[in-house]
């Protein structure tokens, strides 16, 4: 069994003092059918307004009844309706309390919109799509598949379109730092490298929607043969949590003009950061050695600020930062 299916995983989920159940609802409202899509829908438009109503003033409201209400609650971790109710009433307190600086984020973009006015669109999305996957983000998780990784043998990425841009992302910095790291983008060339891993190895898939059939295939042939596998998607219920050792959820708002894949690259990149991060400090004797040796073997390549348009090189002679 996974970690992340457990019974205790889901109470945990529902004690979550950090007032995260409307980030929780929005993860969950495209997996949700029905009547309960319609509970979902309404709390999210007045949180505010759910927070201060009885169960057969919601189940009213959003066209519903109160068992389904209850059904509600339950699908997201809690005994009733008091404990969503309270949860509620903490998540929209904190979210009116900072919503002075950014305009609002429920608010699509349309085309005549000022390039002011979608700057400020897409650069709240973005930053409720980081605050929200920090959120429910299992810290424990990420430590377990950091672990994994700084001990590997071996470490693949896979990634599909936009995913496997942020896939490859990932596999530069672990490279950077030692770490034994190929990511595969293309299934056939996946599933040839997932086929020669075994027990130590680890398996890392970006995949957005958690669906795409080429990404669960390299992680499930990788899984049978042994290496731990980690999935990193917005939906923790989506058919490739069933081949992974250890889920990390991303958050997602999503805006038009932007397919959802583009809208989770800020929050896949933050999650896949925190891992990089926690490898490097596990490894941090080496990760020093590593970054003075790539940092002097690419000095010489990174141009003087004071340098005229004659191209004049600057070798640099202390510790430098690779790269572009």
């Amino acid at each position: 069994m996974t970690e992340h299916h457990t019974d205790e995983g889901r109470a945990q989920v529902a004690d979550d003092p950090s007032g995260g159940v409307l980030v929780r609802i929005r993860t969950a409202h495209g997996e949700l059918t029905g009547a309960l899509r319609k509970v979902a829908e309404q709390v999210l438009a007045d949180p505010a307004g759910a927070a201060r109503s009885t169960i057969v003033e919601l189940a009213e409201r959003s066209g519903t009844s109160p068992a389904t209400i209850t059904r509600f609650c339950r699908a997201l971790g809690f005994d009733g309706y008091a404990g969503l109710r309270v949860a509620i009433a903490t998540a929209s307190g904190r979210a009116a309390a900072s919503v002075g600086w950014s305009v609002d984020i429920g608010r699509d973009i349309d085309p005549g919109d000022s390039l002011d006015l979608v700057l400020g669109n897409v650069l709240s999305a973005a930053v409720a799509s980081i605050q929200d996957t920090a959120a429910l983000l299992d810290v424990a998780a990420v430590a377990r598949a950091a672990e994994a990784i700084a001990g590997a043998s071996r470490v693949d990425v896979y990634g599909i379109g936009g995913s496997a841009l942020v896939g490859a992302e990932f596999q530069s910095g672990l490279h950077r730092i030692g770490i034994p790291v190929w990511t595969w983008r293309e299934v056939h060339d996946g599933l040839t490298s997932a086929a020669l891993l075994s027990e130590g190895d680890v398996a890392v898939a970006v995949s957005h929607s958690g669906a795409t059939v080429e990404t669960i295939e390299m992680l499930a042939e990788a899984s049978s043969h042994g290496a731990l596998t980690v999935a990193v998607t917005s939906f923790p219920a989506a058919p490739i949590t069933d081949v992974a050792d250890i889920v990390l959820t991303t958050c997602t708002q999503t805006r038009s003009f932007r397919a959802d894949v583009l809208a989770a690259r800020h929050s896949q990149m933050l999650v896949l950061d925190l891992l990089y991060v926690a490898v490097a400090q596990l490894n941090f004797p080496c990760t020093n050695t590593f970054f003075a040796s790539t940092s002097r073997a690419v000095a010489a390549h990174r141009t003087d600020r004071g340098a005229t348009d004659t191209g004049e090189r600057l070798i640099t002679r202390g510790p430098a930062t690779a790269g572009a």
